[in-house]
């Protein structure tokens, strides 16, 4: 479907036959086939690895996707000097052979039955929106151009990349309940930093520092996703966590556009990250199980130490 529509766009344009209304209309058809994408894909990877591999094969995948981020929009700025069309036909090529390619996948292993998911091991984290805000801290906060700003952008992509091939290559053994806490901590820490810099280096190790932190987070968070929901409500459950995921990037920016008005850039970025250590803090209070987690699967988490009278 997404092949089909950015084929559409192709044509029109190159027939010069566009017009705002049906690229609205096209982009819509896009956000439908994405809505169904996510959660299938999201579905069908337990099935593909055994599941002792599946954190380093979400691993891969989120180093291929921030791969994209930062190669993609290079690209398609080298390949419109020869027009949108070119743009529009190389995308809906690639498209196309990625359902090639994933009509051929195969199932390698029957998926072991698992229990339901409870909500003492459902993590929730609000991340702050402060890439939102990065032409403001741009122009206004670090006085650097558009070459800046570029590398502000790429700084949080460049650091998830090098951390994905890092997960990748390793299994996480040990208290992964407390080291994604501790990631999401260092995503708000790393937040606060970026906030309150004024110089352009520190501006972007804080980026950086951001992504990695959030790649370590999203891993765990992703694989336990996986691993602890039962094989018949998967799709399901996957489809409800893109729900959360496709819109919290968007209502954060939001968040912190409004609080940026308010309040001004460095302050609204600075809430957003004191915020996101407030969360971590109450969450690790309310969801005791989470934090004793020792490994993503295949472990019972040791009991709680009695309290003394």
């Amino acid at each position: 479907m997404q092949g089909l529509a950015v084929a559409t766009l192709t044509v029109l344009t190159l027939l010069h036959g566009i017009h705002e209304v049906g690229i609205l209309v096209l982009v819509g058809v896009i956000g439908v086939a994405r809505a169904f994408e996510f959660p299938a894909m999201q579905s069908i990877l337990p099935a593909l690895v055994p599941p002792a591999l599946l954190p380093r094969a979400m691993a891969a995948k989120a180093g291929a996707d921030q791969t994209a981020t930062i190669v993609g929009p290079a690209l398609g700025g080298f390949l419109y000097l020869a027009g949108a069309g070119v743009v529009y036909a190389v995308s809906a090529a690639l498209l196309l052979l990625a359902a090639l390619l994933l009509a051929r996948a195969r199932y390698v292993q029957a998926p072991a039955k698992r229990e339901a998911a409870t909500l003492k091991v459902v993590f929730a984290v609000l991340l702050g929106g402060a890439t939102a805000l990065l032409p403001i801290f741009a122009k206004d906060i670090l006085h650097t151009g558009p070459w800046g700003l570029g590398l502000l952008r790429a700084a949080p992509a460049a650091g998830a990349l090098l951390t994905s091939l890092w997960l990748a290559r390793r299994t996480l053994e040990r208290h992964v309940g407390m080291i994604m806490y501790a990631a999401v901590a260092g995503f708000g820490a790393a937040t606060i930093v970026f906030a309150v810099s004024t110089t352009l280096w520190l501006s972007l190790a804080a980026l950086f520092a951001l992504g990695a932190f959030d790649m370590v987070s999203m891993v765990i968070r992703g694989a336990l996703v996986q691993l602890d929901t039962p094989d018949a409500m998967r799709g399901r459950v996957s489809a409800v966590n893109a729900v959360f995921i496709d819109t919290s990037s968007q209502l954060g920016e939001f968040e912190s556009g409004v609080l940026a008005a308010w309040l001004g850039a460095m302050q609204a970025t600075l809430v957003g990250g004191i915020g996101t250590l407030v969360v971590v803090g109450l969450w690790m209070l309310m969801f005791p199980t989470l934090r004793r987690r020792q490994r993503l699967q295949g472990e019972p988490d040791p009991p709680e130490a009695p309290t003394l009278p």
